[in-house]
């Protein structure tokens, strides 16, 4: 099974914004066994879908270069689930970026109703105190953003398509 917790980027603006969709499906086996008789996507994983969308808009930033790995959930408020048939539209944007690390904030609806609200931040790994190398094998990550139309919508701020970066 795919890790991926988003189905396809819509808009990707670097340093600044993304958004993104997730399908939930009663087919997906967490949707169907998290709570018997009540199908519903785990909360746990909408934040790893927000977290998977901001990471790669932080990523991405910094030329795919730091380890970026997701450091603290600080804020997460669900108004309603996520049922079997919605369409979860997320959109992370960029509040701070450092050299250590990034915030972002997260907003989720399903059709034009607030679904959920997430304050994300980011931590890059140091190379000299956790384990080296990259996080991802060699082109899994290129193949991963294909996946999920990353290349078809990504632009810098002025508009110039995203490279594909010599490092995924």
């Amino acid at each position: 099974m795919r890790w991926f917790w988003i189905d396809r980027f819509t808009e990707f603006v670097s340093g600044s914004h993304t958004r993104g969709i997730k399908n939930v499906s009663l087919d997906e086996e967490v949707v169907d066994e998290y709570c018997p008789g009540y199908p519903v996507l785990p909360p746990t994983l909408v934040i790893e879908g927000m977290a998977q969308l901001g990471g790669i808009l932080v990523s991405e930033y910094y030329g795919f270069e730091k380890r970026c790995v997701l450091a603290k959930v600080g804020k997460a408020i669900f108004h309603e689930p996520a049922r079997t048939g919605d369409q979860l539209r997320y959109h992370v944007k960029v509040e701070s970026l450092q050299d250590t690390g990034a915030t972002v904030t997260c907003v989720s609806h399903i059709d034009e109703r607030l679904h959920a609200e997430i304050d994300l931040m980011f931590a890059f790994l140091d190379q000299d105190r956790f384990t080296s190398g990259p996080l991802f094998g060699p082109g899994d990550l290129e193949a991963m953003l294909r996946l999920m139309n990353f290349f078809h919508v990504a632009v810098k701020p002025d508009g110039t398509p995203v490279p594909v970066y010599d490092n995924l």
